[in-house]
């Protein structure tokens, strides 16, 4: 994997790039839709490349692992040919689901002991199977085995699990470099810095995660919980220690301003569940602000979804006809709602791009914040 800057902005941190992969080119800042079991949620594969521009979509190493099974994604040459996807995929390690199952799981230096949400079975994730793992899922970018930890999170905790991830980065590397990848391209492995909110966990694990030189790197534990102040606070220490040539991941994060203000401290990828999860209840992310098409005041507005944001459902769909079919329970409410805010989050970050190469990023970025929270 290669990464190259392209341009960066004078007024704060931001920049644009290119992430080179073996199955195609990622610009930056990118937002990358969450395709957790091998699908985005009630979207196409042709809506994801032709209607939403999405140039990577994640999947979910513990979700992937239980339905369908290694062995039938082995069969199949792989994620990008089970689902039919050829742009980059990012695999997530099961880190967050080791966090979000806190109730059944037992974390020891080994790995971790779990049980699955499906039918209670027993799981075990170590370091070493969780690269094999993802090695068969065919990720043209996989992440390191760490342990998410909650917020608030006491600093004795947070500082033994941060160590503890970084003990099994080092294994997550040995395995790695030691195989090979399964179908006949390329695979890279980003490591997670962690310290929950504390700045000196923070900065140890920052420098700790660059002394291991992979050729990108990602920043976990945040966006669980924590004020967004705090988040960007976090950020920052941390974008400014990894190194500037590497793209940074913040991973989990989040809404449209998040997003704005972190590629303004120097962040370059973005994942989040919030876009298709907040259309499947009603809440729209538009190019003037946030819309619940629940709200009778839409009931008689026959004008388009979003004119502006441009694309096949933002502009056929009328937003009078989206509330009556999210009114009736039809399955294409959903369908259209989240194609509609991919749509946006991805034209969010390709504006962002087009004023950091314009020189212009920082002023537009505090009119966006403002206007794209605002309610209508």
């Amino acid at each position: 994997m290669q990464f190259s800057l392209v341009a960066k902005d004078i007024q704060s941190k931001a920049r644009a790039g290119v992430v080179e992969t073996a199955h195609g080119a990622i610009e930056t800042p990118i937002f990358m839709p969450v395709g957790t079991a091998g699908t985005v949620k009630a979207v196409h594969q042709r809506e994801l490349k032709d209607d939403i521009k999405a140039e990577i979509i994640l999947g979910n190493t513990y979700h992937l692992y239980l339905r369908p099974g290694l062995n039938i994604l082995e069969q199949a040459g792989g994620l990008h040919k089970f689902n039919g996807w050829d742009r980059p995929i990012l695999t997530d390690s099961g880190g967050y689901q080791v966090f979000s199952l806190a109730g059944t799981r037992k974390i020891k230096e080994e790995g971790v002991k779990f049980k699955s949400h499906i039918d209670g079975s027993a799981l075990d994730f170590t370091p070493e199977n969780v690269m094999d793992t993802q090695r068969t899922i065919g990720a043209d970018i996989i992440m390191a085995f760490d342990e998410c930890t909650p917020y608030p999170c006491d600093y004795t905790y947070a500082k033994n699990s941060m160590e503890r991830t970084h003990r099994w980065l080092q294994r997550c590397v040995d395995r790695f470099d030691s195989t090979e990848p399964k179908y006949g391209y390329d695979q890279t492995l980003f490591p997670i810095v962690q310290g929950s909110t504390y700045k000196d966990l923070r900065v140890q694990s920052a420098e700790t995660i660059a002394s291991f030189g992979r050729e990108g790197n990602a920043i976990g534990g945040l966006s669980v919980g924590e004020p967004a102040e705090m988040m960007y606070e976090m950020t920052e220490v941390v974008c400014d220690i990894l190194p500037a040539d590497k793209p940074r991941y913040l991973m989990g994060v989040g809404t449209p301003a998040n997003i704005l203000e972190n590629i303004a401290l120097g962040v370059d990828m973005f994942d989040c569940v919030l876009p298709t999860r907040n259309a499947r209840n009603g809440m729209l992310f538009t190019t003037q602000g946030i819309v619940n098409i629940r709200n009778l005041k839409w009931a008689t507005d026959h004008s388009p979804i979003d004119a502006e944001l441009g694309g096949y459902v933002s502009t056929f769909y009328s937003k009078a006809y989206l509330r009556h079919l999210v009114h009736s329970g039809e399955y294409l409410a959903g369908q259209i709602a989240s194609v509609h805010n991919l749509t946006f989050y991805l034209w969010l970050v390709k504006q962002a791009r087009q004023h950091i190469i314009a020189g212009t990023f920082r002023d537009w970025k505090d009119v966006m914040v403002k206007k794209l929270m605002v309610r209508l």
